[in-house]
């Protein structure tokens, strides 16, 4: 009896993607139904695809339709990868070239202010993401995704991560809850994956865990490079275990919050002006800052009201917090402009380090700016706000010779 798989997302709304149906069979070759807008400037090239990529699969004989709303070729293979998955789960993968874009890695201390979710089996809102200019996006496996596409979405994933130009943005994934998300992890950590996000973390052995399966997957795949982690925290008990999960992995470098999970948890409704979480959210700066990592406040849902998220992300960041999540393009660049320093914090920075650097050559032990003394924590704070300023264009960085000199990208 033939086998019949199906992979992929159709319809009128649907736009980037393709839907396959796949029907293995035991002789006749490969016969291709292809039903695509753009099948005479690009039809050859998707038939040549599918040959290909289904005889790197050990698919010789089969019968593919394919109802293509513009997709790409990463898509193409994803969607053809899984419908075979699924009707032979021992096959092997299909995995496209690496673009030169995406071999950069990222830094531990980088700027994070912003981060966008990207549903990680909706190939339409991934292409175009680094064009909004957010600090890092997140191809999300976890709750955008729909428990029967989950497999789906690992391969379009670990593609995306291959051959998306994400134009410098650090590249992120949430995978799903463990014990599950660990299988995700196979997908992503050898293909330059910046850093992974775990979900509903509420102890510092779920991140041990997955600390164990990605040093295991890096050293199958003879890679020595750093993939960063950032716990979520989203029920009581992971807050009570903020400090425990900070500091339970070097790859940690920062710690998120999740309200809608965390306000459910507690049994209360989410408000605008946050006193339902305010212990939980105090409670975890402290143990970032305590750990020495940022911590990412959680996302702002109302994307039609740019002024109260604005004042949302005002409150953030005099809660501590270094940045926070966004679900929709437009949010980017209000908190950006939350985050940024104003202009009377890099005066004053501006004074730090200049007295700072006078003290210096004069062979001081003692650094003094009117009645307060300076410590290197608050030059170092300085110095970190100039950084920015310099890379949000507020100022500009002046060259080893004291002039002037281009801005810096305030991602990196």
């Amino acid at each position: 009896m033939n086998q019949i798989a199906k992979a992929g997302n159709q319809g009128e709304q649907v736009r980037s993607d393709c839907h396959v149906t796949l029907e293995i069979k035991k002789s006749g070759g490969i016969s291709i139904q292809l039903n695509s807008k753009v099948e005479s400037m690009f039809g050859t090239l998707i038939r040549q695809q599918v040959v290909e990529v289904l005889e790197a699969l050990g698919v010789p004989h089969a019968s593919v339709r394919l109802e293509d709303s513009g997709a790409l070729p990463f898509v193409i293979a994803a969607r053809l990868e899984a419908a075979v998955k699924q009707a032979i789960p021992s096959s092997g993968s299909w995995i496209p070239p690496l673009i030169s874009e995406n071999m950069a890695e990222s830094q531990r201390d980088r700027t994070r202010f912003s981060r966008l979710y990207l549903p990680g089996n909706t190939p339409s809102l991934m292409i175009n993401a680094g064009i909004h200019q957010p600090n890092g996006i997140i191809l999300d496996l976890e709750d955008s995704v729909s428990p029967d596409k989950k497999g789906e979405a690992r391969i379009l994933v670990r593609n995306a991560l291959r051959q998306v130009d994400f134009y410098g943005a650090e590249r992120m994934v949430r995978i799903n809850q463990l014990p599950g998300g660990l299988d995700d992890l196979e997908y992503v950590v050898p293909h330059h994956v910046h850093l992974i996000l775990i979900p509903k973390c509420e102890y510092g052995t779920q991140v041990k865990e997955v600390e164990a399966r990605v040093a295991s997957i890096l050293e199958s795949a003879g890679q020595k490079r750093e993939v960063y982690f950032m716990p979520i925290l989203e029920s009581a008990m992971g807050v009570e275990h903020a400090f425990e999960i900070a500091t339970s992995s070097e790859r940690v470098v920062a710690m998120a919050i999740g309200l809608e999970d965390f306000t459910a948890d507690l049994g209360v409704g989410r408000t605008a002006t946050g006193e339902e979480s305010l212990y939980a959210r105090t409670r975890m700066v402290n143990a970032c800052k305590a750990a020495r990592i940022q911590p990412i406040d959680s996302v702002f849902s109302d994307v039609s009201d740019m002024e109260a998220l604005l004042q949302n992300v005002k409150r953030s960041r005099a809660l501590g917090f270094e940045g926070m999540g966004c679900i929709h393009p437009r949010q980017i660049g209000v908190i950006h402009e939350g985050f940024q320093p104003g202009e009377e914090e890099i005066v004053k920075a501006e004074q730090i380090i200049e007295a700072f650097r006078e003290a210096a050559e004069k062979g001081l032990g003692v650094v003094s700016l009117g009645s307060k003394m300076i410590d290197p924590p608050v030059v170092k704070r300085a110095q970190q706000t100039m950084a920015l300023a310099y890379g949000f264009g507020l100022r500009r960085q002046p060259d080893s010779s004291g002039q002037e000199n281009s801005n810096k990208n305030p991602r990196s």
